[in-house]
C-alpha cells in the first residue's frame, strides 16, 4: 500500500514538473522581418506630378539632383543643379560658389524667402543655417531667410548638427561649441585625448542636454557628454580602433536614449547613460542612418560600393544588401524604407513575421 502511494505522489510530481516546464520554458518565436519591394521610380523620366491635398512629401538627393516625392511613388518635384544644393523636408534651394543672396523654396515650388547672407545655405528640418566664407562663421536665420543671429569665429568648423534645442559646432582646434536657439553658447569643452584633437563627428539631443563626439588622430575617441548647470559631465568615453581624416557619422535616437557613432570599419552603439554599449562590424564610410520602427538602417559607402545594413535594435545586425553607383540616399517613413540609387528610387515595405 506504501509503495502505491509512493508511485501516485512521484507520478504528481512528475506531472507538475511537466506543467511548470511547459508554462515557463516556452518562449514565442523570434520576429523576422520580410523586405518587400513595392515600386521603383525612374527621376530621369518620370513625369511630375501634384499630391493630394495634405499629402505629405520626401525631399531626396541624387548626385546634381534634388526633389520630392510621395510614399506611393508620385514623383512632385525634381531640380537639376551645376554647384551645389541644400533640402530638407522644408524647403530647399541651390547655390553656387559666391553667391551674395540665394532664394528658398517650399516643396510646393512657391518662394519662401530669401537669404541675404553670403555663404553656403544648410537646412535642418525647418531651421535655416548658412555657413559664412572661410568656415570658420555661421549665420542661423529667420524663416524668412534673414539673419537672426550670427557666431563669428577664428577656427574652421570641422562638425555641425542642429536640433530643435539649438545646435553643436566641433572645431579643427579640438572645442566644441552648443549655442541656444537664441545664439548664446551654453557648453564649451574640449573632448580631448588625442595628438591631433581635431572633431570629426557632433551630435546634439533633441532636448540640447547632451553633446556626443568623435574626435582626434593618433588615438580617435569617442565621447558622450551632458551639460550638468555650468559643467560638461563626460557620460562615456572610448577610444575606437584605426585613424583617417574622413567625416564621421554621430547621431542620437528619436528618443535620445541610444547614440550611434561610426569609426573606421565599425558602427559604435551607447545607450544615453553610457551604461551599455556595443560595436558592430561595418564595411566603408557610413553616410546616413534611419530609423524605422525597432530597426535601424545604415547606408554605408567603399569606393563605388554601398551597403544597407539592417540592425534590430540594440545592436544585432539583422542582415544586409549592396549594390554599386555614383550616387545613392536612404530615408524611411513608418514601415518603409525608402533607397535611391544614381536616377531611381525604390520603396521597400517592412513585413513582421
Amino acid at each position: 500500500m506504501k509503495t502505491k502511494k509512493n508511485i501516485a505522489f512521484y507520478v504528481f510530481l512528475s506531472i507538475l514538473f511537466c506543467i511548470i516546464y511547459v508554462t515557463f520554458a516556452v518562449r514565442p518565436l523570434n520576429t523576422e522581418y520580410q523586405f518587400v519591394p513595392a515600386w521603383k521610380i525612374d527621376t530621369s523620366t518620370q513625369a511630375v506630378s501634384t499630391p493630394s491635398p495634405g499629402e505629405d512629401v520626401l525631399s531626396f538627393h541624387l548626385g546634381q539632383t534634388i526633389g520630392y516625392f510621395t510614399k506611393d511613388g508620385q514623383l512632385t518635384s525634381v531640380t537639376t543643379f551645376p554647384f551645389k544644393a541644400s533640402i530638407s523636408n522644408f524647403y530647399f534651394t541651390s547655390y553656387t560658389a559666391d553667391n551674395s543672396s540665394v532664394k528658398f523654396y517650399t516643396p510646393e515650388g512657391s518662394t519662401a524667402g530669401t537669404i541675404t547672407e553670403s555663404g553656403f545655405p544648410f537646412f535642418v528640418e525647418d531651421r535655416i543655417y548658412v555657413f559664412l566664407p572661410g568656415g570658420s562663421s555661421f549665420v542661423r536665420c529667420n524663416p524668412d531667410g534673414s539673419k537672426r543671429w550670427q557666431y563669428g569665429g577664428t577656427v574652421p568648423i570641422t562638425a555641425f548638427d542642429s536640433s530643435k534645442a539649438g545646435c553643436v559646432a566641433g572645431f579643427a582646434d579640438g572645442t566644441v561649441k552648443e549655442l541656444s536657439p537664441d545664439g548664446k553658447v551654453v557648453q564649451d569643452f574640449a573632448p580631448g585625448g588625442s595628438d591631433y584633437p581635431v572633431i570629426l563627428g557632433a551630435a546634439l539631443s533633441s532636448d540640447g542636454r547632451s553633446v556626443a563626439t568623435i574626435s582626434g588622430q593618433d588615438r580617435q575617441r569617442f565621447v558622450l557628454a551632458k551639460r550638468d548647470g555650468p559643467q560638461t559631465k563626460i557620460l562615456f568615453h572610448e577610444f575606437v580602433g584605426g585613424n583617417d581624416p574622413h567625416q564621421r557619422l554621430v547621431q542620437f535616437s528619436r528618443d535620445d536614449k541610444t547614440i550611434w557613432y561610426n569609426f573606421k570599419d565599425g558602427l559604435g552603439v551607447v545607450d544615453a547613460a553610457g551604461k551599455k554599449h556595443a560595436h558592430i562590424a561595418i564595411k566603408g564610410q557610413a553616410l546616413s542612418l534611419q530609423e524605422a520602427g525597432n530597426l535601424v538602417f545604415l547606408l554605408t559607402k567603399d569606393g563605388a560600393a554601398y551597403t544597407v545594413y539592417a540592425i534590430e535594435k540594440f545592436d544585432t545586425l539583422c542582415g544586409s544588401f549592396s549594390f554599386n553607383a555614383r550616387a545613392a540616399f536612404i530615408r524611411t517613413d513608418g514601415d518603409n524604407l525608402f533607397v535611391g540609387r544614381d536616377t531611381t528610387i525604390s520603396r521597400i515595405t517592412l513585413e513582421k513575421k
